[in-house]
């Protein structure tokens, strides 16, 4: 099938073109998908941005709305990406600044709102009414644009340019993600942790060989802006091999006595792009339907303090945990999310691995500082020539200035000077440019000195253009400063499977009361076992934590937690998930966050567990400011009682449960020292007291750890580092040394030297005592190998293999 299509010719004559109407479709949708892939569905890999995000980025750099300016209306930035670099609707120029603006939607917002830029369900306000300027981070995506770092291109009616792509500083593909729907593919990509990625991106930086096993120590998954948690890792794992995966996210949600006579659940994070109200209209089409019994009612609850608070109230005779099961399973409390790492590499889409990821925006920042670098010293270059230049006509200033009154015109007056002085063109311009005023400010010292001074920022700058190792030394160091000022925390819990609760047939009359176990972890996961007998911990090397705490107990009993705010809390066993029977380690990481369990405040952390029975032994309490307290077991008919009375700014480091006095009781310092003395020397104090000094430290010094031991059968761990350290980024040193080498002193005194400081450490950062042997773990929960117990007692660490994030015993029983 054939269509004429009528044209004109320079003399206006009318003449026909058979065009095939197959061909001319295949053309032009070919035309259309390449349009689609290239400008605007798909993000570059190297600043992670969409054309039309990075025109927004643009624009409000060259707009000069910076975040020390006022905001403007987004309608003003809008028209001005509109008419000058996107010629599209303002429609989809207003949603993609809106999408950057969200804090659920991205993990590091890109630009600073004012208004209403609406939630995960509902839009935002029209763009005349709502403003914006430039995100603190934005600066360091954008800052170097005139300094040559990148290449610019025509706009779409050749009378501007545009950058082909931004500097960008910080990782923004990883740490931002994607999501777009182009012809034929699509991308979308999570979230993750600032921090982990450049820890990632330091590590390839200085094993460009390193494994994918290797960079998920740092990065071992997405980090949603909306926390939450993550179950399952083989999808992520896999994702980060090829490039595809999948993964599930559940809400944050725990049991809570919402009324006096009544129990609810209460959820504080949902999935990511899950708002509230979609789950409440899910549940109550629920329970309308009679699919979901047991729901007295729903309502969202969140304020500016607490963005997401939905609580969902249970009748009365209903199981919470079976039915937070059922809202799992039948709502988007649990979502999955699949996982595209598609990105246009050298401006083809790519399908792209973690490692890939990370490569192709090292690979672009190397280049961006290379080309910084050598502007830079292009620039100090002409300087110092012009230097040069001023140096020799300062020296015969009278003959500069005879030579120009005598000089018919400019030109003449250039001619002489350039013969005189043997100038060139440039430095003769530059004298006669300048008034003869700002001639006797230029004294032969101020000259010599910046002159001086050129020349050596020159050869810094050409040792880093010529020495790779150097360029990439220093694209480290920078990433090292935007992940300490932009990194926040990881918000996102990664599980490798699904915590175990009861279902909606068991209720808690059918379970038996069992011996078991609840253990506890330095990382905050908590779980307890099917096992009576103790665990052995030191044969398996898998992934999983170090047991922080473990006590004793009966799975329908209940125990206490103790605070960092020297409190007590009563939580029951049936309450924790349970782990399986295993003749190895505990794995806890089918455990669930001590945080979804008891409510604390502000900067307090769990520190123990400690048992409520009858016939529980009196605990031990130690204090960052060195105070000991012993406090004899007093169950009360309560949530939580305070243990000791705390002096401002004080705080619980350790708690440790005292069958009798024959155990020594162990403080190690910041400042490296360690004292241990009888457990009788500490006269028992009922829950009022505020205990009694401990140990005598110096000015700046805090106790990082306490315990009780045995000296012949344990063994001192301690790590060293720097306190400005990034962390995780560092492995300092470790030293593990029999406890016996290090004797007693009395209570209150300063004790002896434990760890002695190599070049670059100020500190100790961890510590722990106890049965031989010791284990150490990274924060992904990986082993780390120790040195042998061999440390002399006031001697120094060795390297250790990897940063330490928690320490604890290679036996429990």
């Amino acid at each position: 099938m054939a269509r004429k299509t009528t044209t004109a010719d320079d003399d206006f004559t009318e003449r026909v073109l058979d065009v095939d109407v197959s061909s001319e479709m295949q053309t032009s949708f070919l035309e259309y998908a390449y349009s689609v892939i290239y400008s605007r569905a798909l993000p570059d890999a190297r600043d992670g941005l969409k054309p039309v995000q990075r025109r927004i980025l643009f624009s409000m750099d060259d707009m000069n709305l910076r975040p020390d300016r006022g905001y403007v209306k987004c309608a003003r930035v809008v028209g001005e990406v509109m008419g000058k670099l996107h010629p599209h609707s303002d429609v989809s120029i207003y949603d993609a600044l809106v999408r950057m603006a969200q804090p659920w939607v991205m993990r590091v917002p890109m630009v600073d709102p004012h208004g209403n830029f609406g939630s995960p369900d509902a839009g935002p306000a029209a763009m005349r009414y709502t403003e914006c300027r430039m995100a603190t981070p934005t600066v360091a995506m954008t800052e170097e644009l005139d300094q040559n770092t990148v290449d610019f291109k025509p706009n779409y009616d050749g009378k501007g340019t545009e950058p082909i792509v931004l500097p960008a500083a910080i990782p923004n593909l990883l740490v931002n993600g994607a999501s777009g729907i182009a012809v034929g593919m699509a991308t979308n990509m999570p979230p993750h942790n600032l921090v982990e990625v450049v820890q990632a991106l330091r590590h390839l930086l200085k094993h460009p060989n390193a494994q994918l096993d290797t960079l998920m120590k740092y990065v071992p998954g997405p980090d949603l802006p909306t926390g939450g948690k993550i179950i399952g890792l083989s999808g992520i794992a896999e994702a980060y091999e090829t490039g595809r995966g999948a993964f599930k996210i559940r809400a944050t949600a725990r049991i809570e006595q919402t009324s006096a006579r009544r129990k609810g659940i209460v959820v504080t994070e949902l999935p990511y792009t899950v708002g509230a109200e979609k789950i409440i209209e899910q549940i109550k089409t629920l329970v309308q339907g009679k699919r979901l019994q047991g729901i007295a009612d729903v309502k969202d609850l969140g304020d500016l303090q607490n963005p997401t608070r939905l609580v969902i109230e249970v009748k009365n005779g209903f199981n919470p945990e079976a039915i937070l099961d059922a809202l799992y399973a039948k709502t988007k409390l649990e979502d999955s999310f699949s996982i595209n790492n598609v990105a246009l590499v050298e401006g083809q889409p790519r399908t792209l691995s973690l490692r890939d990821l990370l490569q192709v925006f090292l690979d672009h920042r190397l280049e961006v500082v290379l080309r910084r670098t050598t502007f830079a010293r292009d620039k100090a270059l002409d300087r110092l020539h012009l230097v040069d230049g001023l140096l020799i006509a300062i020296v015969d200033i009278d003959d500069v200035i005879a030579i120009i009154r005598g000089a018919d015109d400019s030109a003449q007056a250039r001619e002489k000077l350039i013969e005189v002085f043997e100038l060139t063109e440039t430095q003769a311009n530059y004298i006669l440019d300048m008034q003869l005023r700002r001639l006797t400010k230029y004294s032969r010292i101020e000259l010599e000195a910046e002159r001086d001074d050129l020349r050596q920022r020159i050869a810094d700058l050409g040792e880093i253009i010529d020495d790779p190792d150097r360029l990439r030394a220093v694209v480290g160091d920078e990433l090292a400063e935007i992940a300490k000022k932009f990194g926040t925390p990881r918000r996102t819990v990664l599980l490798a499977s699904s915590a175990a609760r009861p279902t909606a047939a068991t209720t808690e009359l059918e379970i038996a009361d069992d011996p078991c176990h609840v253990l506890l972890t330095p990382g905050g996961l908590i779980a307890r076992t099917t096992d009576a007998e103790p665990l052995a911990t030191g044969e398996d090397r898998a992934n999983h934590d170090v047991i922080g705490s473990v006590i004793a107990t009966t799975a329908r009993a209940d125990f206490g937690v103790v605070t960092s705010a020297g409190r007590m809390l009563r939580l029951s066993a049936l309450d924790l998930p349970t782990l399986p029977p295993t003749a190895g380690p505990p794995n806890l990481q089918g455990g669930t966050p001590i945080t979804e369990l008891v409510s604390l405040e502000r900067d307090e952390q769990v520190i123990a567990l400690a048992s409520l029975a009858e016939d529980a032994a009196g605990l031990a309490l130690g204090t960052a400011h060195g105070v000991v307290k012993r406090v004899q077991p007093e169950v009360l008919g309560k949530e939580s009682w305070d243990l000791i009375r705390l002096a401002d700014g004080d705080r619980v480091v350790g708690a440790v449960q005292l069958a009798d006095d024959t155990r020594q009781l162990a403080f190690v310092t910041s400042e490296g020292s360690l004292l241990h003395f009888a457990a009788s020397a500490v006269r028992p104090q009922g829950r009022s007291g505020g205990g009694v000094a401990g140990i005598k430290l110096g000015a700046k010094a805090q106790v990082i750890w306490f315990g009780a031991v045995v000296p012949d059968e344990s063994v001192l761990v301690t790590t060293a580092g720097s306190a400005d350290a990034l962390p995780g980024t560092e492995a300092g040193s470790v030293k593990v040394t029999p406890f016996a080498e290090y004797p007693a002193k009395g209570r209150a005194t300063g004790g002896v030297r434990c760890h002695r400081f190599l070049k670059g450490e100020d500190r100790l950062l961890l510590a722990w005592a106890g049965k031989a042997p010791a284990r150490a773990m990274s924060e992904a929960g990986t082993p780390v190998d120790l040195p042998p117990a061999e440390g002399r007692r006031d001697g120094s660490g060795t390297p250790a293999a990897a940063p330490i994030a928690g320490l604890g015993p290679g036996m429990l029983g």
